[in-house]
């Protein structure tokens, strides 16, 4: 499948299903699933202001990221939030993938998959080094699921600290 075509469809289950990057008019589902990935996670709670300003300042400047969302005929269920940033020890820009999410009613269907092949071939045809993300510690499915699609465990240890 080819990212240079911004309408990738997809067939999974009988159903189809495209792949497109977000679009400003996509902001309130796209908070609606961030809010529900949010309630999920041990670190984090849901915060429809918070999530509205961060995905508005990745819609409105692509230099930052992408969002790609999996859309059937009647709304947007699953999400891929890309953050872009240079690597010193890659030498390169690399990909944060920040948030992915499906939604529950569509999990176990095969899109997650899709979604994330979709997000390799980005990185690939624009070059990028690197995919990485935080997956919830307590949350084996999703460590699991992403293991399948073929990322390890770093033996680096996220640490932060929250500023604001």
């Amino acid at each position: 499948m080819s990212t240079t075509n911004a309408n990738v469809k997809l067939s999974c289950s009988g159903q189809v299903v495209r792949v497109q990057p977000a679009t400003i008019e996509d902001l309130p589902e796209l908070v609606q699933l961030v809010e529900e990935l949010m309630s999920a996670q041990a670190d984090f709670s849901p915060n429809t202001k918070a999530h509205e300003q961060g995905l508005s300042m990745i819609l409105e400047q692509p230099n930052r990221g992408r969002i790609f969302v999996l859309r059937s005929e009647s709304r947007i269920f699953g999400m891929a939030n890309l953050l872009f940033t240079i690597s010193t020890a890659m030498g390169g820009m690399v990909i944060l993938l920040e948030d992915f999410i499906i939604h529950p009613d569509y999990r176990g269907q095969g899109f997650g998959s899709q979604l994330v092949n979709y997000v390799i071939d980005f990185a690939k045809n624009k070059n990028f080094t690197r995919i990485t993300l935080l997956a919830d510690k307590l949350e084996e499915n999703s460590q699991k699921f992403f293991q399948n699609q073929g990322f390890d465990f770093a033996h680096m240890v996220p640490m932060r600290r929250v500023v604001s």
